[in-house]
């Protein structure tokens, strides 16, 4: 085996113009690889961050079936023993409680049904970035104004739909929490523009105090929304909030929902998205095949003398075979060896400086997401393209090696 392993080493190495090129074929397609499949997954966290860092935040602590129903009783009667735990958990930046209810907004000519958040302005732009977008206006505060009326933030297509401005009044139409008459005169304070359209047009918030007066909630509310240092650290957030619930007496009944549970359409976006990627690697990647397929072709049949010669003194066909096995592993390994070793290093290199999307700044500043992406390098990323590229080559190699044992010593020694 020993002595197959350097005949095929040397055999690599007869064409060297030929094998460079097939080496470079390989190792191309590795640190595209690795670089796409990191870009690909530092964007992902970059979108997923940017979505919920608008509206439902890494993790929501709620009333058991809430998510699935969302009726104003489903709450949270008392927050604060759940706040002191979030301020004991590792890894949570900030939190922040509200409370919803379907209601009907009105202004002087339109009417609207949407769903009315209330929320603590202080801690909620900690949780969410609604407040680096506003277009007009300014963010919501805790206290009335001069005149006595709170302020109300909604999105951009809502204020069109009902055509109002900044300083317009609005009246909001519900059903409070003991099944009573929820109504209550607002002044428009501020009109975002989040890029998603079907929240742009469905939500009015209004300060936490305000909702919890005229929907009658005394203390309740219905979420805690929760933010952690980043994504890969909310599986264990979760986890450690969940058992400190499980185990406090009183709040066995409240759930931790992560954002995957909160926005199931965005991980089947990501899927799609994966998908149509893998579409593409695997094209790459079959062409790379395709090269390493005509490279052993031509390499048996300027050979196929040579082979004959072999066989006439006693090489088993069976022998040979691997021999032709042995060097393309070989040419594909230092390949792929190469690939990885540039592909990490130049995504290292980018993940820590960054890309620069020139042109799309403003655009992706309004959906709050940043104009310079980061890869994320990771052990999935640096190795699942390059074991792809491994093995469909050497699998494309098992073609010509098989054609050998169909080799007759005098017709391949006859072979020009």
């Amino acid at each position: 085996m020993v002595i197959d392993i350097k005949m095929g080493w040397r055999n690599i190495w007869r064409n060297p113009r030929r094998t460079i090129l097939t080496v470079l074929a390989i190792a191309f397609a590795c640190v595209l690889l690795v670089f796409m499949l990191s870009f690909q997954f530092g964007s992902y966290d970059t979108m997923i961050n940017a979505s919920v860092r608008i509206n439902t935040g890494h993790l929501q602590i709620q009333a058991r079936g809430y998510n699935e129903h969302k009726k104003i009783r489903q709450s949270i009667p008392d927050p604060k023993p759940i706040l002191r735990i979030l301020k004991k958990t590792p890894s949570v930046v900030a939190y922040s409680c509200r409370a919803r209810a379907f209601g009907l907004v009105s202004s002087a000519q339109r009417s609207y049904g949407v769903m009315v958040v209330g929320v603590q302005p202080k801690s909620e732009a900690k949780v969410s970035t609604l407040g680096n977008i506003i277009k007009a206006g300014r963010y919501l505060t805790s206290q009335p104004d001069d005149q006595g009326f709170y302020g109300a933030m909604m999105g951009r297509l809502l204020a069109r739909n009902l055509h109002v401005d900044i300083g317009d009044e609005i009246t909001i139409l519900g059903q409070g929490r003991d099944g009573s008459v929820a109504a209550s005169v607002l002044k428009v304070r501020g009109i975002y523009d989040s890029g998603l359209d079907e929240f742009d047009r469905s939500a009015v918030q209004i300060p936490l105090s305000a909702f919890q007066d005229v929907f009658y909630m005394q203390k309740a509310v219905h979420e805690i929304v929760v933010v952690g240092e980043n994504l890969s650290m909310v599986p264990a957030i979760k986890r450690h909030i969940q058992g400190r619930l499980t185990a406090s007496a009183g709040q066995a009944d409240m759930v931790v929902l992560d954002w995957d549970e909160l926005m199931p359409g965005l991980r089947q976006a990501i899927r799609m998205d994966l998908v149509s990627g893998g579409i593409f690697y695997l094209i790459l990647i079959m062409v790379v095949a395709f090269s390493i397929l005509n490279t052993f072709l031509m390499a048996i049949l300027e050979r196929t003398r040579e082979f004959g010669v072999m066989m006439a003194v006693g090489t088993r066909p069976q022998r040979l075979t691997r021999l032709v096995l042995i060097e393309s592993a070989g040419m594909t390994l230092v390949g792929v060896t190469v690939g990885v070793i540039l592909g990490c290093l130049i995504t290292w290199y980018f993940q820590i400086h960054g890309i620069e999307i020139d042109g799309s700044s403003e655009l992706l500043r309004q959906y709050g997401i940043p104009s310079r992406l980061f890869p994320r390098l990771s052990p999935l990323s640096a190795s699942v393209g390059p074991a792809a590229v491994f093995i469909i080559t050497l699998v494309s190699a098992l073609y010509p090696a098989l054609k050998i044992r169909r080799l007759r010593p005098v017709e391949a020694m006859r072979h020009e």
